[in-house]
């Protein structure tokens, strides 16, 4: 019986706004401590396997009020369900015939949920991952991310942005412009310049994400959408900022300009918070992390956090400073 198994990992937003869904620039890189899994195999009929996470029993109305408070209303079945619908309507666009061989598809996740680590995205890279090999079609990787986006959007109606879908589809580490002006389409997905970057540049970098508290990104990306959509010059303004953040990160990264680095990081966790009222449990994980004297900004929508550190010692004190306020932290595998 065929059995396909295919990952899709965990990312983390380095530098430039964390979506980035306002055609400017970012830089990303794969976290292959945490990821998705999702196991497709031959079966009788199309069957969608409930997962762990997707619970439907509860030890009380407390327990589950409180899962919905941490997790949200959603499991991953929707988004399974919403890639297989969404792929099947490619094929059928591109006139691409299906076998007629149904499946089993199941998974299974270790991503820290709703702390910005892109854990809902990587079900569907996944799924369609799974997708691709069980029926021989392939997407090309340039088209995937939008054909990911396409999926939370349009099927689903999730606010995000190409960034997350470009890394899990790339990985590794990834320089992304996506100037309105270098946008073309691919089997009818837009996509723009995407540049893949030597992760042997990565040098001291952390990751830390709280253990016990999470925010669903549909929290910040909403409010942040609209007052751009409406013209607020420091909203405008801070956009065209976080471009350039990363468009010098880039540099810094490839001249092993630590110093520079460090500063960029810190610049673009500040004009975040100069434009947005973050909880205080998020912004005490940065601030907490800085006290060291190591760098910090969100890993993405809020709940986790990346940066730089100078040496094993401040690594251990960054460590153990985050622990006294759960929060873990750990050294990212992108390689």
């Amino acid at each position: 019986m065929l059995i396909i198994r295919k990952k899709a990992h965990a990312r983390a937003g380095f530098l430039g706004n964390p979506s980035d869904g306002y055609h400017g620039k970012t830089i990303s890189f794969i976290v292959k401590n945490f990821a998705a899994e999702v196991v497709l195999y031959e079966w009788d009929s199309v069957d969608i396997v409930l997962a762990e996470q997707d619970r439907g029993r509860f030890r009380s109305v407390y327990d589950l009020a409180n899962d919905v408070k941490l997790h949200g209303y959603y499991g991953g079945i929707r988004l399974i369900k919403a890639t297989i619908k969404r792929f099947v309507e490619y094929c059928q666009q591109h006139g691409f015939n299906l076998h007629s061989q149904n499946f089993s598809i199941r998974y299974s996740s270790d991503i820290p949920r709703q702390v910005g680590l892109a854990g809902s995205s990587s079900i569907i890279v996944a799924t369609l991952r799974c997708l691709m090999e069980f029926y021989d079609i392939e997407i090309p990787v340039e088209a995937q991310p939008s054909f990911v986006l396409s999926v939370e959007q349009e099927e689903l109606g999730i606010s995000a942005g190409l960034q997350d879908r470009v890394i899990q589809a790339y990985e590794g580490l990834v320089y992304m412009d996506f100037n309105k002006n270098k946008e073309k389409a691919i089997h009818g997905y837009p996509c723009y310049h995407y540049e893949r970057l030597d992760t042997g540049y990565l040098k001291n970098i952390y990751i830390a994400y709280h253990n016990g508290l999470s925010e669903p990104t549909e929290v910040y990306h909403n409010d942040i959408r609209g007052r751009f959509l409406r013209g607020e010059p420091d909203v405008v303004h801070a956009m065209v900022r976080f471009a350039d953040i990363a468009e010098n990160g880039k540099k810094a990264i490839m001249n092993g300009d630590h110093e520079q680095l460090h500063h960029l990081i810190d610049e673009n966790f500040n004009l975040r918070s100069s434009i947005s009222r973050l909880p205080d449990w998020q912004v005490n994980m940065v601030m907490t992390a800085r006290s060291c004297g190591a760098s910090a900004k969100f890993a993405g929508s809020g709940g986790a956090i990346v940066g730089t550190y100078k040496d094993d010692k401040m690594l251990q004190e960054l460590s153990d400073k985050l622990a006294a306020i759960s929060v873990k932290t750990v050294i990212p595998q992108t390689g």
